[in-house]
């Protein structure tokens, strides 16, 4: 009987393991897959904007605002919503299954229809796993505490 009882507490920690260690690969892939949504804010094209965004993305500005993809991707290419630099501070990210949770400060130079400004806003992405690949489904800005 004690050696079932090892034998079952080894299992559920492998088990455990196995698990913890597969959450952290997704995270990676995840961190990685927001690091190329940071770096196609900065230098826009279609494909690339398209391929790491859901066709029903809702994207939110701190401002109120909100855009599905079509009008997300042309407010970019445009230089309406135009972003010289941007570093993600303080960024976690929680998986859910088939849902991740990325929140971070964005601090930025934009240059938004030829107007400069810095800004620093909150934003909590949602990626979600599609065919594969992790997209992100919807984004919230927002303003800061002071």
């Amino acid at each position: 009987m004690k050696k079932y009882l090892i034998l079952g507490l080894i299992l559920i920690s492998f088990s455990n393991w196995a698990q913890t260690k597969s959450v952290s690969k997704e995270v990676t892939v995840v961190a990685n897959r927001v690091e190329a949504f940071r770096k196609a804010l900065i230098d826009p094209e279609t494909n690339q904007l398209k391929e790491l965004t859901s066709k029903d993305l809702s994207y939110g500005h701190s401002s109120g605002v909100l855009q599905n993809q079509e009008v997300f991707i042309e407010k970019l290419l445009n230089k309406e919503s135009d972003f010289v630099t941007i570093e993600f501070q303080n960024q976690t990210i929680q998986i859910t299954g088939d849902v991740a949770i990325v929140r971070h400060n964005l601090a930025a130079h934009t240059k938004d229809s030829g107007v400069e400004k810095d800004i620093k806003i909150g934003n909590v992405l949602v990626w979600q796993k599609q065919k594969g690949k992790w997209v992100v489904v919807a984004r919230q800005a927002f303003k800061l505490p002071q």
